[in-house]
């Protein structure tokens, strides 16, 4: 099968292993694909943000399955128009998209189908009084929120009114976030342990992948600014069948029917960032596609047909019977650039002193090749990925493994899992 896989991360990467692994005679391009994408396809140079050039790509080569990985594409219909052409694409239309295109969509579905998540408030920049007085008013810890899409950096949580008001002038004064700052989310802030759950899904039946754990914060103990997602795990350890059922039965099923109803049919994945308190889920945040860097996880556990569940759902019935999941568990470690997230230099060379062990992935997020030179490209440069029986193995080998990587102002987290590994 021919397939087009849009993106150039570490997530567009994994899923190119993923479909490779299920057959080897699948023929993958990448658009426009990294350093390591070039190991298993062919890298196409256009922009992802082109929609008619990416078209005309995939008709011109007769591609059979279309897999887009950024929200930006899907927000700005790329799923749409190759539908129009009879084109086979993972990833839902513009007007399911916007379930993370609009954060004040999101809650406004939830709020109305009662689906449970975080008391919240909505206010334009235009308002920007009316937000003061409601923040001077409000209970601390909060969380304000850009409303449109931020590259997963839009969010901030904020302990006392002062740092709040901060904030609010960053965001509707100084447009720290630009467009998607202009309007915000104000809401309560929940206690619990943050879980992952993807949700393959033609839009009425769906298939959960296992779940995971992302640490979004910079630094170790999650402190710092929050990034992309420094590294993540797979299972996560809290998670039950019982919880499942409850994530299926108050979450899943009522959003899907949700944007059904609402004349948005959900086809592809929809990702749940829940928070878990007292074994009681709530929706932080719904995502139209496929998490980064919980993917290089999750999917590294999976055997089997993935090529075939991804075209499934693409033609609009979902078939998941040749799907098999690991009895093991992954974690892996982002190897980011010195200032990431705030500015950063590009261009280093990046070594790998020794051979990485048989049960590790290194899957590419910010890397490109110069002049025969694996280099660095972006914030986020690597993504090192290790499966064992058990998280403690996993997390010693992945570590292991990553210091036979080295580059200039190569920094990493050192405690991806380790709260999980204490409890």
């Amino acid at each position: 099968m021919k397939i087009l896989i849009v993106g150039s991360g570490g997530r567009e990467h994994a899923i190119g292993k993923a479909l490779k692994r299920s057959c080897s005679e699948n023929k993958l391009s990448f658009l426009p694909g990294n350093g390591g994408t070039l190991e298993i396809g062919e890298n196409i140079e256009i922009n992802i943000n082109d929609i008619d050039s990416i078209v005309d790509y995939s008709r011109l080569e007769n591609i059979e399955l279309v897999v887009i990985g950024p929200e930006q594409p899907l927000v700005d219909g790329l799923a749409n128009k190759l539908r129009k052409y009879g084109i086979p694409v993972f990833g839902p239309n513009s007007e399911a998209a916007i379930i993370e295109g609009e954060k004040s969509f999101s809650k406004s579905l939830m709020k109305k189908y009662k689906i449970p998540t975080a008391d919240y408030e909505v206010f334009h920049k235009s308002e920007y009084q009316k937000a003061i007085n409601y923040l001077e008013k409000s209970v601390y810890p909060l969380v304000i929120k850009a409303d449109g899409l931020a590259a997963g950096k839009g969010v901030v949580i904020c302990n006392s009114f002062e740092e709040a008001k901060r904030e609010l002038i960053e965001y509707f004064q100084h447009a720290k976030f630009g467009v998607a700052g202009e309007k915000i989310i104000i809401e309560e802030f929940l206690e619990g342990e943050e879980v992952s759950i993807f949700a393959l899904t033609d839009g009425k039946k769906y298939y959960i992948l296992p779940s995971s754990q992302d640490h979004k914060k910079l630094l170790d103990n999650d402190e710092g600014p929050n990034t992309g997602g420094m590294g993540a795990y797979s299972p996560s350890r809290i998670i039950t069948q019982d919880l499942i059922s409850k994530i299926e039965n108050r979450i899943i099923i009522p959003t899907l029917k949700a944007m059904e109803t609402e004349n948005r049919l959900f086809s592809g994945c929809l990702y749940c960032g829940l928070i878990i308190d007292k074994n009681e889920p709530k929706v932080i945040e719904f995502n139209a596609r496929f998490g980064d860097p919980e993917t290089e996880s999750v999917l590294s556990l999976i055997e089997g047909r993935f090529d075939k569940l991804l075209l499934s759902i693409a033609l609009g019935e979902i078939d998941y019977s040749e799907i098999q999941v690991k009895n093991e568990v992954a974690i892996n470690v982002v190897i980011v650039s010195e200032g990431y997230p705030n500015t950063y230099k590009k261009g280093k060379e990046i070594s790998i002193i020794d051979k990485l062990s048989e049960n590790v992935d290194l899957f590419h997020m910010g890397t490109k090749w110069d002049n025969g030179k694996l280099v660095t490209s972006g914030g986020r440069v690597l993504s090192l990925n290790a499966t064992a029986p058990n998280l403690e193995l996993a997390t010693k080998t992945a570590y292991e493994n990553v210091s036979k990587i080295q580059f200039e102002g190569m920094f990493y987290r050192t405690d991806i899992a380790a709260k999980a590994i204490k409890k």
